[in-house]
């Protein structure tokens, strides 16, 4: 991983803010804050370096500028229109505004590198409602059964856009608590300091 401190991470955000604050950025832009910390944590824990492969969705900032893409690359590609999906490929980073769309393929990507005896694992990022899709229970099912070198990273921030996330669940803990499942799952809460999209007021551009 890159070193970035949590007030980088935060600075980061800000910036985009502000500069989407101005209309110049003509796409979504999805901030987050407050799960700075856990986010480090988690790509300390795992040393998680240029052979690893990143997913994520349409909140990537901070997993790009951790898994080593160049912070002015980032910005460039947000300012551009790609916010919610983000890709580097030569960084090993891949970022889509479909939920569930990339869970398969992080699946595939650790069985590959199982399969051809690689160096390097799978992260999937996603939120909490995220992990109740279908594709989701069935990647991390294939990857527990088969071993694989991947880990599911679940952000709980309590809201799926607007919707309490206990109130669709009927449930206090995700699915997977208490499960066989969580040997291949990061989970954490978090209170998010923006809005699920943009900046809560209308920009005109």
């Amino acid at each position: 991983m890159v070193e970035y401190s949590k007030d980088e991470l935060v600075a980061f955000e800000n910036e985009i803010a502000g500069i989407f604050a101005q209309g110049l950025i003509k796409a979504p832009v999805h901030l987050r804050a407050g799960r700075e910390d856990a986010l480090i944590g988690i790509f300390r824990k795992y040393d998680i370096g240029p052979e690893d492969y990143v997913f994520g969705f349409w909140d990537s900032h901070e997993l790009c500028l951790l898994k080593g893409v160049p912070r002015e690359a980032v910005k460039q590609a947000i300012v551009d229109g790609r916010s919610i999906a983000l890709c580097f490929p030569e960084h090993k980073v891949y970022c889509s505004g479909i939920v569930g769309s990339l869970m398969g393929a992080a699946t595939g990507a650790a069985w590959a590198l199982k399969k051809k005896g690689k160096k390097g694992r799978a992260f999937l990022f996603c939120g909490d409602m995220s992990s109740e899709t279908g594709i989701f229970h069935e990647a991390v099912k294939y990857a527990v059964n088969f071993d694989l070198p991947a880990v599911f990273v679940v952000s709980d921030n309590g809201i799926s856009v607007m919707t309490n996330t206990r109130e669709s669940w009927g449930s206090a803990e995700p699915w997977f608590k208490g499960t066989r499942f969580e040997s291949k799952i990061e989970y954490f809460q978090y209170k998010n300091g923006w809005p699920h999209s943009g900046l809560g007021k209308l920009i005109k551009f």
